[in-house]
């Protein structure tokens, strides 16, 4: 049985399109967006969407590695944790949100065949340089996820502001 992973995928799924308590999810947000400011940076010194959403997809990704291999490669200072906008501008929008939302959908199936004992088993984290139970990584993922959620939310209230 998983009943605790059970509840790990609803909470993903709840705040990527669901009606959680706290407010809009990103489905929302990205739903309302205008396709033509997801590469403006609001201000100089904050991120634009679409570095928002590559660095969730990067670290969703590097979780599926996690589970499927036991160890991770990423630490937080590689290239790939905040790509340029000029880097995610040649890669498109489309691309950027379709790998988004392919990474939660592999990362739900994955975790569907598992039992809650897995949540204790072991794996090898790079970025913390240690063995943690996969129930770390997954809570931490839920974290990434809302603490960036509440950023978008603040982004786009910029953006609306500006245009």
């Amino acid at each position: 049985m998983n009943p605790l992973i059970q509840q790990i995928i609803r909470q993903l799924r709840e705040v990527q399109s669901g009606s959680p308590w706290m407010g809009p999810t990103y489905k929302r947000h990205l739903d309302r967006l205008n396709p033509d400011l997801v590469f403006t940076r609001p201000m100089e010194d904050m991120h634009s969407v679409a570095e928002i959403i590559s660095h969730l997809t990067l670290w969703r990704q590097e979780t599926l590695l996690k589970i499927r291999t036991g160890k991770g490669s990423k630490t937080e200072d590689c290239a790939e944790n905040w790509l340029s906008n000029k880097i995610l501008r040649k890669k498109g929008w489309a691309k950027i949100k379709s790998e988004y939302e392919q990474s939660l959908a592999e990362l739900v199936e994955l975790l569907e065949g598992k039992d809650d004992a897995f949540l204790g088993e072991k794996y090898y984290d790079t970025d913390f340089k240690g063995y943690y139970p996969y129930e770390f990584v997954l809570d931490g993922m839920l974290h990434h996820d809302i603490y960036h959620l509440g950023q978008l939310g603040l982004i786009l209230k910029l953006l609306e502001r500006a245009s």
